[in-house]
């Protein structure tokens, strides 16, 4: 099984990162803040006006850490990476399927819907009586339906723009039951759909930044495994997307990020004065927030839970790479179809 090696975030505006020894060093001020050794990291993440070394970055590079910046809110900026290793058969294998997607595609949007039922499933469950009778009767009739359009996708051979259609209906059906599963009567938790370009409120502020993390996650796992994380097969391409690295974040944003979403706003661990709202009505994520975000995610991907289809128990941070690792299985020939990840 792979190794868990850590990832950094840096979060204090004016920072300063450098190498010493074979250690990353963290310096605030002239005062040390952390040391973390090269070989336990696999990935250095830091927000806004952060000093890096130039040392550091190119001991980052040599020993394949991969340095992604972020702006103050988190939004993305650059990623600064060693040369890029894989496979050219496996790569060759890999844009031969992006031009027959569907089977895959397919794959990749049932882990998510299932997924997104059980999110709803679990979520009505341990609500109990505290739902009212028609946010019950709404939250179950959201069950079904996507019950339904998980049989519709299974089964549907009208190609990829049909199963695209599928994928917005069974996001509109989620979406639109998810402020229901957010508890207490804080106006600023109001929740009415998914906005994100940029976020109108705090609920979108948490999803966007934890879907950036976990974007984060695939596109490294895509390419530790040999595959280029730019080429999908759900997502079009585009210059600069990482379609590969958003298919494979699809079927686990329900859980990884969706749920995690969910705990911090229910556990009051997130309130109202960990947000900005910016000229023109863009919410993000404060400091202190952004912090609290960090350390929950952190600990959410040291949890174990028994993979369904390989059978092994992992922590959940290594979930993107399993998944990339029996893709590329596949695309070799080795597996018959592509395995979503379902959380049971």
């Amino acid at each position: 099984m792979k190794q868990l090696l850590n990832t950094v975030y840096v979060t204090t505006e004016g920072a300063g990162l450098r190498k010493d020894g074979e250690n990353l060093v963290v310096e605030v001020e002239g005062t040390l803040k952390g040391r973390v050794p090269l070989h336990k990291l696999g990935a250095l993440v830091v927000f806004g006006g952060i000093f890096l070394s130039p040392a550091l970055m190119e001991a980052c590079a040599s020993h394949g850490i991969t340095m992604v910046l972020l702006d103050r809110v988190g939004r993305f900026q650059a990623r600064i990476e060693g040369p890029v290793t894989g496979n050219v058969l496996l790569r060759r294998a890999q844009y031969a399927r992006s031009e027959q997607p569907d089977e895959i595609a397919r794959s990749i949007l049932l882990g998510k819907i299932i997924n997104q039922r059980a999110v709803l499933h679990r979520a009505g469950r341990d609500h109990g009586d505290t739902l009212a009778p028609d946010a019950r009767t709404a939250l179950g009739a959201a069950i079904e339906r996507l019950a339904h359009l998980a049989r519709r996708v299974e089964h549907e051979n009208g190609g990829l723009d049909v199963l695209r259609g599928l994928e917005g209906e069974a996001a509109a059906t989620y979406f639109g039951v998810f402020g229901l599963l957010i508890r207490g009567d804080d106006p600023a938790f109001a929740f009415t759909g998914r906005k994100r370009r940029p976020p109108p409120d705090p609920v979108n502020a948490v999803l966007s930044f934890l879907y950036t993390l976990l974007t984060h996650d695939c596109r490294a796992a895509a390419e530790s495994v040999g595959l280029d994380p730019m080429v999908g097969f759900l997502h079009r391409e585009r210059p600069g997307r990482p379609s590969l690295a958003l298919d494979l974040m699809e079927e686990l944003r329900p859980i990884l990020a969706d749920r995690l979403a969910l705990s911090l706003i229910n556990r009051r661990q997130l309130t109202a004065r960990d947000f900005v709202t910016q000229d023109g009505g863009a919410v993000f994520l404060g400091d202190d927030g952004r912090r609290t975000v960090l350390t929950a995610w952190q600990e959410r991907k040291k949890e174990e839970r028994r993979h369904p289809f390989l059978e092994e128990t992992a922590p959940h941070g290594l979930v993107p790479f399993l998944q990339a690792l029996l893709l590329a299985r596949h695309l070799r020939g080795d597996l018959d179809a592509y395995p979503p990840w379902l959380w049971k």
